[in-house]
């Protein structure tokens, strides 16, 4: 066994589970500020990124200023910005009008259809094999992910707009897969934290013209309640994960992301009931066991992957 590589897997693993769960806290924070400053989704949006943005700034003028710093091409370029915009700005645009009309632990399992999709663009776009391990995990945690979607959608009380809500979410789950995809192709060639930095600025690009467009400023009241909510969205669900999830790709890879990221709606349920008040059914609790299996697969097929074959 070659210690090293065992710490390499290891550290991605963990990476990459606890930037999900980082992630998971957005649904939770985008609600309660809905409930709590009556803001709307772009509004929100807009104060993530703002208060996110001297974050990438630092990042990327660090990444800059780097010895030996390859520059990177045209081509490069274009689909960093390309992944920026499909990834945060719009599945977050996408995800933040469908949080308006469902439910927090809803829109994580509608979400979470992602890792499906973004493993089937790199099998058959792209031809990269799946492990067995892999297979049974995504047999579990797909299969966990439905279990707990059909209770909820058993028990839900259906508004006006819930179904136009879940297809926000849908969509947010078919650009998200494009971006996981697009950064498990670029980040090693780019860097992880110079890649991040780059794609959440053209993201942060897309969305501040989105709100200049639509939004005068002098109607926006900035309360103190709103400002943390944007604060919290920016660092606890934003810049954290979003660096996070860019490493666990390099160390991993996109497709161990994919399914590891698995534990996000787990994560999710488990938040919106103790923060939101929503009710956990026994569906959630079958299918948040069998997500967990799925995820315990992947760490254990993290583990072994550094022993000589």
């Amino acid at each position: 066994m070659n210690p090293s590589s065992n710490k390499i897997n290891t550290l991605g693993f963990l990476i990459t589970i606890s930037g999900a769960i980082f992630f998971s806290t957005k649904a939770i924070f985008v609600k309660l500020a809905f409930q709590d400053t009556k803001v709307d989704a772009v509004t929100l949006l807009c104060l993530r990124m703002l208060f996110s943005l001297p974050f990438y700034i630092g990042a990327a003028w660090i990444a800059h200023r780097k010895e030996g710093v390859v520059q990177l091409t045209r081509k490069q370029w274009l689909w960093v910005l390309t992944m920026g915009i499909f990834g945060y700005y719009l599945s977050s645009l996408f995800d933040f009008i469908g949080l308006q009309y469902v439910s927090a632990g809803l829109e994580r399992l509608i979400l979470f259809l992602y890792p499906t999709f973004a493993v089937l663009i790199n099998t058959f776009y792209f031809k990269t094999k799946l492990s067995r391990i892999q297979v049974l995990a995504l047999v579990l945690t797909y299969i966990g992910i439905g279990t707990a979607y059909w209770g909820e959608i058993r028990s839900a009380q259906y508004g006006p707009q819930f179904f136009y809500g879940s297809f926000m979410i849908f969509v947010c789950a078919v650009t998200y897969s494009f971006y996981l995809v697009g950064t498990g192709r670029l980040v090693n060639a780019v860097g992880a934290t110079r890649y991040t930095a780059y794609a959440m600025l053209a993201a942060s690009a897309g969305i501040f013209t989105h709100f200049l467009l639509t939004h005068p400023v002098q109607n926006v009241v900035m309360t103190s309640s709103l400002a943390g909510y944007g604060i919290a969205l920016a660092i606890i669900a934003t810049v954290l994960p979003s660096f996070m999830m860019s490493v666990g790709m390099k160390k991993i890879g996109s497709n161990n992301v994919a399914i590891i990221t698995s534990i996000g709606p787990v994560s999710t349920i488990l938040q919106a009931h103790f923060f939101l008040g929503e009710t956990i059914i026994p569906e959630q609790i079958l299918g948040t066991a069998l997500v967990i299996v799925g995820v315990i697969l992947i760490g254990w097929q993290s583990k072994i992957a550094t022993e000589p074959s």
